[in-house]
C-alpha cells in the first residue's frame, strides 16, 4: 500500500522535476545540484555500514543522504535536531560538518523537550540549521526555536504528509508571512526565512 501511494505521488509530481518552473538561479542550483545530486560522497558507504538498521526503505536512506548534502552545502555552525528516531539522520548531518555545534533533543513529553531546548538555546544563542524529525511536538518546537532563527537559517521538517494534522500544519507554514520560501519534497519540507526573497512555495518531485 505504501509503495503504491508513493508511485501515485511520484506521478502527480512528475512535472515538478529537475527544477521545472524555478527561475531563481540559487533555487535552481539547490534543486538540481543539492537535492538531485546523485554522485557518491566519501561518507555514504561508512554511514550506511554503521546504520542502526540494514533494512531501511530506500527513501529513508535517500532522505538521510539529502540531509548530509544540505548540511554540506549550507555549512551551518549550529544545528538542532528534535526527535531522534533511530539516530541515523543525526549521524549523517554530523558527518557532513564535524566542526559544527550540533545536538539532538528528545523526550517523553513536551515539558522535558522544552527544558532541554532552553538549555541548548541559551548556549547556542542562534540556530543555523533546525531539523524537526520524529516528534509529536513539531508545532511547539518550531515556535520555541523561531526567535533563535535568523535570515540565513534553514529549517527541515520531516514527514510533512505523515498525518492530516501534519499536512494541514505544512499548509499553514506555506502561508506564514515569517517564512519566505518553502520546498515541498513530500518526505520532508524546507523552510527559508530571508525577507529579501519574494514569498514562493515550490513542489519538488523527490522520490
Amino acid at each position: 500500500m505504501l509503495f503504491a501511494r508513493r508511485i501515485w505521488n511520484w506521478c502527480c509530481r512528475f512535472r515538478h522535476r529537475c527544477g521545472y518552473g524555478v527561475h531563481s538561479p540559487s533555487d535552481f542550483f539547490l534543486i538540481t545540484s543539492v537535492i538531485y545530486e546523485n554522485l557518491p560522497y566519501y561518507a555514504y558507504e561508512s554511514l550506511k555500514a554503521s546504520a542502526s538498521s540494514k533494512t531501511l526503505p530506500h527513501y529513508r536512506e535517500k532522505v538521510n543522504r539529502l540531509l548530509f548534502r544540505l548540511v554540506n552545502y549550507f555549512r551551518p555552525k549550529t544545528l538542532v535536531e528534535v526527535g531522534k528516531g533511530n539516530g541515523d539522520a543525526f549521524r549523517y548531518m554530523q558527518a557532513a560538518r564535524s566542526s559544527m555545534d550540533a545536538i539532538s533533543v528528545d523526550g517523553s513529553d513536551w515539558e522535558e523537550v522544552h527544558r532541554q531546548l532552553e538549555k541548548v538555546l541559551k548556549r547556542m544563542k542562534q540556530v543555523d540549521f533546525l531539523h524537526i524529525a520524529y516528534t509529536p511536538y513539531y508545532k511547539e518546537v518550531l515556535e520555541a526555536i523561531f526567535p533563535y532563527l535568523h535570515q540565513q537559517s534553514i529549517v527541515v521538517i520531516g514527514d510533512i504528509y505523515a498525518s492530516k494534522e501534519r499536512k494541514a500544519w505544512w499548509k499553514q507554514l506555506t502561508n506564514d508571512e515569517r517564512i519566505r520560501l518553502t520546498f515541498d519534497l513530500y518526505d520532508l519540507g524546507l523552510l527559508f526565512l530571508d525577507t529579501k526573497r519574494y514569498k514562493q512555495n515550490f513542489t519538488v518531485n523527490f522520490f
